[in-house]
This record gives structure tokens, sequence and C-alpha cells, in this order.
């Protein structure tokens, strides 16, 4: 059976529509789960699911072939107070589908669902497709695609549903919070008694705001460092013990996580403190099938600031889908129809040129 393009196009917007109707904030993702799962069984497509993931691996799967992962999140976060409409119900005005999580992430999502359609219909690929649909990406939690990884089979690379205006990010930065802990010592402020911690913290601080590390990324640019909370004192006259302040590090491929946090504790004298070591940075080689395949079809590469699950897939991956980075998490969110036909077609379009270099054969666009 082969699905036509017109066919997966709006069946791709009637899945988004139904997604939006459904609340799915990370962790409570279930309803959506089941949707999306529906979905794929009424298309003739065996699924699998763990908790809130789905995943399908494409018909006559051949582990000799290249195995592409088709990766999105379907949770979403809590609509902000600036919403002036119901964030869960889709409406389509001026060419617009208003809704939460319509743009971050179920736009690419959806399209990503449509294109595994498209090759699943097929009766041979030149490589094997596993979709997944997953949870608690904006939370970076332990339950999605970190948790079924070992279920999948092989991965060999990954495709990532993000909203990048079907640009492709061909790099993503690593994520590291530190907290950090500035020792004084207590003492009525009158008096001017013991050792002011916010006073002590002000060194570390500066470092932090002051220090560039040597080695700089050509597609993500300099690690960059940020302290954007800060907590001390107990009363108005009491000079505060403890001042705690935390640190968002966005980390290039040029370092690993340990590196610079190795860096940090040498430098700073407050205690340090990572959350995690987990999201680190992602990066994709020039001359990867499906670079070569993107510059082929003249794609804007670039190296994105921002973290998804790219940072929890452990193969070479690289982020592309309909929509716009920069409408994720605002009010009134919404991703115009005709990107969803765009997106479709630019996966479709990228994996049938992907296939082509697999099989040594001439691409001809």
């Amino acid at each position: 059976m082969v699905l036509t393009k017109e066919y997966l196009y709006e069946k791709a917007l009637e899945l988004l529509k139904e997604l939006i109707r459904v609340p799915s904030f990370s962790k409570h993702e279930d309803q959506t789960a089941g949707k999306i799962e529906e979905f794929l069984k009424k298309h003739e497509t065996t699924t699998h699911r763990e908790g809130n993931n789905v995943w399908s691996v494409s018909r006559n799967f051949d582990a000799s072939k290249q195995t592409i992962l088709l990766n999105s999140h379907h949770d979403t976060v809590k609509p902000n107070s600036g919403y002036t409409r119901d964030p869960f119900l889709p409406l389509v005005e001026d060419g617009k589908l208003y809704g939460l999580g319509s743009n971050d992430a179920g736009g690419p999502l959806v399209s990503l669902v449509a294109t595994f359609l498209y090759f699943n219909a097929m009766a041979e690929l030149p490589f094997n497709l596993v979709l997944a649909a997953t949870a608690e990406e904006e939370i970076s939690g332990f339950n999605g695609i970190e948790s079924i990884w070992h279920l999948l089979p092989k991965i060999d690379c990954a495709i990532v549903g993000e909203p990048t205006l079907t640009e492709i990010a061909i790099a993503e930065k690593g994520l590291l919070v530190v907290d950090c802990l500035s020792k004084g010592k207590a003492g009525h402020a009158a008096r001017e008694e013991g050792v002011n911690a916010i006073y002590e913290s002000l060194r570390d601080i500066e470092w932090f705001r002051k220090f560039q590390f040597q080695k700089v990324s050509p597609t993500l640019g300099e690690v960059k460092m940020s302290v954007t909370m800060i907590n001390a004192g107990l009363a108005h006259n009491q000079v505060p013990a403890e001042c705690h302040f935390t640190v968002d590090v966005r980390v290039t491929d040029k370092y690993t996580l340990e590196e610079v946090l190795d860096t940090i504790e040498r430098n700073v004298s407050c205690e340090v403190k990572a959350r995690s070591l987990r999201l680190r940075s992602s990066g994709i080689d020039d001359h990867h099938f499906l670079i070569q395949s993107a510059t082929k079809l003249g794609k804007k590469l670039y190296g994105s600031p921002t973290t998804s699950d790219q940072a929890l897939i452990p193969v070479p991956s690289i982020k592309m889908g309909p929509g716009d980075s920069a409408r994720s998490h605002s009010a009134d969110e919404f991703i115009y129809v005709s990107e969803i036909r765009e997106g479709v077609d630019s996966y479709i379009e990228l994996l049938q040129v992907a296939g082509c270099r697999l099989q040594g054969l001439a691409v001809k666009l």
C-alpha cells in the first residue's frame, strides 16, 4: 500500500489536533501516548510501549542495514499566564494552528510519524527506520528516550524532531547546572561581627562572569557560564553565614562536562556540586551521510545553543523540524499548517537522498 503525501499531510494535521486537545505535561503524557499508539495501529504498524514512550520499527527490518531513529517528544510545558486562548483547543485561523505543544514539538512529531508511515509502506528500504515518540523531554527526565534506549534495535544515527524552520542543527550545546555554596560566619550586622558569605561569594561570581574557556567550537562558539540564581540571609540585621547560588553552563563539543567541572573547581573557593553529568554536547561528522545529504539539498547547517533529547542520544544525530524555536513556550503557541506539509516533505526528501547515498546511487533533484 502506497500512502500519498496528501493523505499523510491530512492525517498528520488530524493527529496534531488530537494531541493538542489532551494535556500532556511532563510525567503526565499517558493520554497522548495512547493516542499516538492508537494512530499507528490504525495504520497497520506494530507498536511498542514502555511508560509513556511509544515506538515502532519499520517492517522488513534488516540488521545488515543502517538504522535511523526518528525521535521527537509529546510532552509539553505548562501554559504560561500570557495565554489569551484555550491552550487545549486546536483552532486554525489565518493558516495558523493554535494550541499548546503545536510548535514544540507537536509539529515535528506528527511530521516524523507521517514520514515513518510513508517509508514503512514500501516493500524494501535502503535503511531501517525506528520511530520513537518519547516523554519527559521538557524536563530532561529519566523516563524518556534514555529509559528505552536498551529496548530499541541498534541505532546508527538519529533525526531529532524539534522546531528549526526545517534547517538542520548539526551540533548542540550540553548543559551543566552547578550549585555553589559560599560560607562565612554569622554575626550582628550593627557590630560588624562575622564574615559575610555574600561578600565571600562575590569573588567567585565575578570569576564566572569573566572567565573564558580557550577552545572555541566552530559550530557552537564558546562555553557560556551564567549565574542565574542566588539566595542568602535570614534577617536584615544578621550577617549571613551561607550564600547559595546557581550557575547555568552551556558546554560545547570542545570540552567534556567533567573537564568544565574540574576547571570550575580549581578556580573558585566556594563548594561546587553538579546536578547532573547527563546532558552532553552533541555533534556529527561533516562526512556523515546525513550531513552530505543535507548539503546536497542546500539545507542551512548551524550549531544550536538549546538542549534537546540529542543530549541523551549516544549516536550521531541532527536536529530538524517544522516550526520556529522562537515560538516555543510562548503564549498562544501556534504552527502554520503549511509548515506541517513542509516538515513532511523535508524529512522525506532528506531520507530519500540519504538512501541514495547509502546505496551509492547518483542523487537527482
